[in-house]
Parts: C-alpha cells; sequence; structure tokens
C-alpha cells in the first residue's frame, strides 16, 4: 500500500506540473477537498445573480398566481392567406377559402404493418397457401430440402460419360437410302423423269384450280356488274307518287354516296360532268382550312361503279378547281392552292399532269378560284381561263409542250387604290366576249376580252364574298349569284339592282341552273341543306328544302346533270351524294305558242338526234321569269 501511495503522488505531481508548463497558469488548491483550482475557476463556479430590468412591473403574489388561457390552434402561421384563383364560370378572379394547414416536419417511409391491418391479414393468407401447395419439401430454406441438397451425388466432371461437353454422334445412314454402285446412268435418268412426271401432274393440277376460282370469280363479278346496271338504269323509274297530292312541294331522293378511302381530311372543293359521257362526272378534292394545307386529288366517278373511281390523281397542293373540256372529254384543266394551273390528258397512263404553269410562265400567286375552258383560238390551239385571288384574270395557251398566258383584265378597285381578290367567274352562253367576275370584297365586275382596262359595268349586290356567278343556260340577260352573306340574287345584266334576293338564313356554299327549265335553280348551304326553287310555281319560298348530310357536315357545291334529273352535291367531308328530283322539282315551261310560232319561223326547230331539240328562249315579263 505505501507503495501505492508514492506512485500515486508522484503522478500527480508531474500531471500537475505539465498542467503549468503548458497553459503557464498558476494552480490552487481547495481548501474543503484538496485538490487545486486554477486562478479562473472562480468567476464560473460562483452562483448567477439575476439582474432586474428597471421598467419591470411589480406583481402581486394575488397577480403573480393569477391564470391566463391560451388556446392553440393548428393552423399554420406561414400559410398564405390571400391565394386567388381564376373561376372561368364568373369570368373574374376569386379568392380561395380553404387553406391548406398541413406542415411536414418529418416523414419516413416504414415497411412495418399492423398485424390486424387487412393487408398483413392478406399476407398472411399468401403464406399459407403456398405452404399448403408446396409444402415443406418445397421450400429450400426447410430442413429436410437442405439435407437432400448434401445426399445428392455430385457428377464426376472428368468421366468421360458424364461430361457435359461430350459430342454428339451422327445417326448412322439407312441402307435403303445409299444407292448402290452398280447402278447405271439408265436407272438415274428414269428416277429423274418419273420426278418430272410427277411435278408436272401436280402443277396442271395447281393451274386447273386457279383457272376454276378465276372462272368463278368472274361469273360473280359479272352477276355483280350486270344486277348493278340493271339497278342503275332502273333509277330513272324510281318516282316519288306523293307529287301527285303536293302541287308546290318535291322532294329529293337519295340514290348513291361516293367517298374514296383516301380523302379523309379533304374538302370537295369542285363538281364537273362531263358532257361527253353523261355517267361520269370529276370531284376536285382540297382543304378550305388554309392553316391546314396538303396533298389534294381529282377523282372521276361513274354511275355505274359508286365503289370506286375510274380515274385517280393524287396531287402535290389542294385542288380548288376544275373543268372537263366540252370536246375533247380527256382534257381535265385544274388549279391548285399554290396558284399553279395543270391539265391533265386522261388517255395517258401517266399520273403527272401534261401542262403545268410554273413561276417563269406567269402562274398565279394566290389560289386558284376556278378554271373555265374556252373556244379554241384562231391557230387552233385549245384555250381556257382562270381567275385568283391575286386579282388577275389570266388566258391559258396549250402550245407544244408549255402553257402560253395572256393577262385579261387586272381586277383593280379605283376609289380604294387596290387590287380586288377574284373568287369566281362565268362566261356568257351566247356572246362569248362578255363574262362576269365575282369577288371577294362582294361586287360582281362585268368584263369583256376586248377591254382590259375596265369593267363595262359594276353590281354592288353583296357584303361577303361571292361564291359563284351563272348566267342563264335560255335567257341572255339574266344571271345569278351566291354569297357568304346568306343571300342568293338573280339579276339583269342591264341594271345594277338584283330583280329577286333570297335569304337562305346559312352562307351559301353553291349555285346552279338546271339545264332543262330557265326557272329552276339550286343552292347549297353550309347547315347541309339543298333548296330547290322554281320561280314559275313560286317566286318567294324554295319547293324543296331538305338536309342530305349530318349536320356537323357542310354542303360546299352542286351541280346538274345535262341528261337525267339528278343532281351532285359535294360536302366539307369528301363525299358526293347522288340526288333525283322528283316530279314537281323538274316540271318543264310552258312556252306560249304565239312566241313558239313566232321564234320557229324567224329561226327554224333545229333537232340535233332523233329525240333532241332545241327548246326556245325564255323572255322576262314583269320582273319574273316565266317559261
Amino acid at each position: 500500500t505505501v507503495i501505492i501511495i508514492v506512485i500515486h503522488t508522484c503522478i500527480s505531481d508531474i500531471h500537475i506540473f505539465l498542467l503549468n508548463n503548458i497553459y503557464s497558469c498558476p494552480f490552487t488548491k481547495d481548501e474543503d477537498d484538496g485538490t487545486e483550482v486554477g486562478d479562473g475557476a472562480d468567476e464560473w463556479m460562483q452562483r448567477k445573480t439575476l439582474i432586474k430590468p428597471p421598467d419591470q412591473v411589480d406583481l402581486t403574489e394575488a397577480e403573480l398566481k393569477e391564470e391566463f388561457t391560451r388556446i392553440l390552434t393548428t393552423n399554420n402561421p406561414h400559410a398564405p392567406q390571400n391565394i386567388v384563383r381564376y373561376s372561368f364560370k364568373e369570368r373574374s378572379y376569386k379568392r380561395i377559402g380553404g387553406i391548406d394547414q398541413l406542415a411536414i416536419h418529418f416523414m419516413l417511409a416504414g415497411n412495418l404493418l399492423h398485424k390486424d391491418s387487412d393487408e398483413a391479414r392478406q399476407q398472411r393468407a399468401r403464406q399459407e397457401e403456398v405452404t399448403e401447395v408446396g409444402g415443406s419439401e418445397d421450400r429450400p430454406e426447410s430442413v429436410e430440402h437442405q439435407a437432400k441438397r448434401r445426399d445428392q451425388k455430385l457428377k464426376n466432371q472428368f468421366k468421360f460419360t458424364e461430361r457435359p461437353s461430350q459430342t454428339l454422334n451422327n445417326p448412322l445412314r439407312v441402307k435403303s437410302n445409299v444407292k448402290s454402285v452398280l447402278d447405271t446412268n439408265w436407272v438415274i435418268y428414269d428416277a429423274y423423269m418419273e420426278e418430272l412426271q410427277k411435278q408436272n401432274k401436280e402443277r396442271q393440277k395447281a393451274s386447273l384450280k386457279k383457272e376454276e376460282e378465276k372462272s368463278k370469280k368472274k361469273t360473280i363479278l359479272v352477276e355483280t356488274e350486270v344486277s348493278f346496271l340493271s339497278f342503275v338504269k332502273n333509277f330513272k323509274y324510281f318516282e316519288d307518287s306523293s307529287d301527285e297530292f303536293r302541287e308546290q312541294e318535291g322532294t329529293l331522293l337519295p340514290l348513291w354516296k361516293f367517298q374514296h378511302d383516301k380523302v379523309k381530311g379533304l374538302a370537295v372543293t369542285s363538281l364537273c360532268w362531263n358532257q361527253r359521257y353523261k355517267d361520269l362526272f370529276a370531284v376536285g378534292l382540297g382543304s378550305y382550312d388554309f392553316t391546314k394545307q396538303g396533298y389534294g386529288m381529282v377523282l372521276f366517278y361513274s354511275l355505274k361503279n359508286p365503289t370506286f373511281p375510274e380515274y385517280s390523281y393524287i396531287t402535290l397542293s389542294g385542288v380548288m378547281c376544275l373543268d372537263i373540256h366540252a370536246k375533247l372529254s380527256h382534257l381535265v384543266a385544274v388549279g391548285f392552292y399554290n396558284g399553279c394551273i395543270a391539265v391533265y390528258n386522261l388517255k395517258e397512263k401517266s399520273t403527272q399532269p401534261m401542262y403545268r404553269s410554273t413561276a417563269k410562265s406567269g402562274m398565279h400567286t394566290d389560289p386558284v378560284w376556278q378554271v373555265k375552258w374556252q373556244k379554241d383560238d384562231l391557230d387552233s390551239n385549245h384555250n381556257l381561263f382562270s381567275v385568283s385571288s391575286d386579282g388577275r384574270v389570266v388566258s391559258w395557251t396549250l402550245v407544244k409542250n408549255e402553257l402560253v398566258f395572256t393577262e385579261i383584265i387586272k381586277l383593280s378597285m379605283a376609289f380604294l387604290f387596290s387590287t380586288a381578290c377574284g373568287t369566281s367567274f362565268d362566261f356568257h352562253k351566247q356572246i362569248d366576249y362578255l363574262f362576269l367576275v365575282g369577288t371577294e370584297e362582294g361586287k360582281i365586275f362585268k368584263c369583256s376580252k376586248a377591254y382590259s382596262s375596265q369593267f363595262l359595268e359594276t353590281y354592288d349586290g353583296h357584303h361577303m364574298s361571292v361564291h359563284a356567278v351563272r348566267w342563264n343556260y335560255f335567257h341572255p340577260k339574266v344571271f345569278l349569284s351566291c354569297s357568304a352573306d346568306w343571300t342568293v340574287k338573280i339579276w339583269d345584266h342591264t341594271v345594277r339592282t338584283p330583280m329577286f334576293t333570297f335569304d337562305m338564313n346559312s352562307a351559301v356554299g353553291d349555285v346552279a341552273w338546271s339545264p332543262y327549265s330557265s326557272t329552276v335553280f339550286a343552292a347549297v348551304t353550309t347547315d347541309g341543306k339543298v333548296h330547290v326553287f322554281d320561280l314559275s310555281i313560286n317566286k318567294y319560298e324554295a319547293l324543296c328544302q331538305q338536309p342530305v348530310v349530318p349536320k356537323k357536315a357542310k354542303l360546299t357545291h352542286i351541280d346538274f346533270n345535262l341528261v337525267y334529273p339528278i343532281i351532285i352535291v359535294g360536302d366539307d367531308r369528301g363525299c358526293v351524294t347522288t340526288l333525283k328530283l322528283s316530279p314537281n322539282l323538274r316540271k318543264k315551261p310552258k312556252v306560249r305558242l304565239a312566241h313558239w310560232q313566232h321564234r320557229k319561223s324567224k329561226a327554224g326547230l333545229k333537232r340535233r338526234g332523233p329525240t333532241r331539240a332545241i327548246w326556245p328562249r325564255p323572255h322576262l315579263s314583269q320582273g319574273c321569269l316565266i317559261g
């Protein structure tokens, strides 16, 4: 014990010596426990005294014992109180009443489940099913499974019969398939000849089967064609017998719909009948939505086959208009959205146009809205006209392999010092040099091919774009116009004001005169209705107002057949519908006998065929068209 005490005192002396050297501070020994303390230790070991501020309120014992209750709420003091959202119903900004007061300080996703929860019960049920199906033997953690693995005998990798990389021996050949060396060339030749005969017989049988199938298909096609042709011919006898009991009303009988699979997203922009083949008509397909311009199509349909077009051409730009030559029905003029003019030849197998205008050859700079074939020039060159939004009416001549242009007139508006946008035009039926031009500003100009600097007359009839102008087939002074301002107007070109104005309650897409009567015309509107008028029966209302397409579809164009009592209408979905006029809508006008005899003695009645005659021209009397 004495040795231990000495060592302890020695160690404590050494420790004190080291501390004095390191911190250079004198140590003092505490009187109570004999420990030495530094000089600065008294400051922090003394008791802390509270300093009373001079402005402290002195409270009595009763006031100190008084209790004050404070209610703690779960509201977040940092949550915004002025959040504003826009109300589309009231069209103004509204302050939000309910504010999320939740404040998350800590969140940790755990993997523990309460044993009484639904998810824990489902896990226990799955574990029980596994143990019942597999048993304890299938569990790899079970003792029995581990014991079996120990008892398994390992394969000897050095034993040849058990080596996994043992090569596969080739099977022995059957002796019957091996030709003996003694077989001669004659035996081999006979074997080849037998094989050739077998192959020839099989080929003959296959060809016979193909011929039988082809003959069956042909018979089926012929039967369907014969039945359909008979049906097409029988449409002439489809009549609405109820017209006998209605004097001033008529109906339209839907016949067929013509629609191609590749025209999705395209609208019918033009319709034209072939004047030589009466059952054939052309359809131009493009888009009136000028923000979504793409490709276009030109289709030729026949009334004998509404399932598939006879000819089809795909164009790089949308088709806006087209026209078939009256005499040479294989020539088709087409106007495009990019201002180009093209001429297609149906006799050629090529899908490219025979003629095409370019920037060098004076093509239009805006969409071409209408093209019309005219009589050949003095050099017997084919000639056509076009009108565009760039304000030009241009004549195109087919010379060898190019289109030669001649500007006929510039549609200028003098009082505005600007150019009018041409949207439609039509040439007079008897006077070759006279034609009408409708504009986007609502004006109609009467022009002449001989005067390129001025208009013969200006008609201020519409307030919006003029979609179509049509000369009457029989009366040389009367023409028809339709516009997006919901009106159809009938004019006498010698008078500046219209004779008739019809309100259609919707924008009018197109209008057309009938080829069999001077008083019948039809119009289509954007609400999907076809309106048929006969001024000799009713000068104020249409005899027929019939919707022919769904509500969301819009009708764009209409055209009369030259022989049959049929009209075709096109909509903005690329579909063409054929409609037959009821007997009340195709009545021919009654001609006065004295007027007829006077016309006959003056001009004579000329027949152009066994059943076709020239009808006399009606005349204008008391502001009404009378047949």
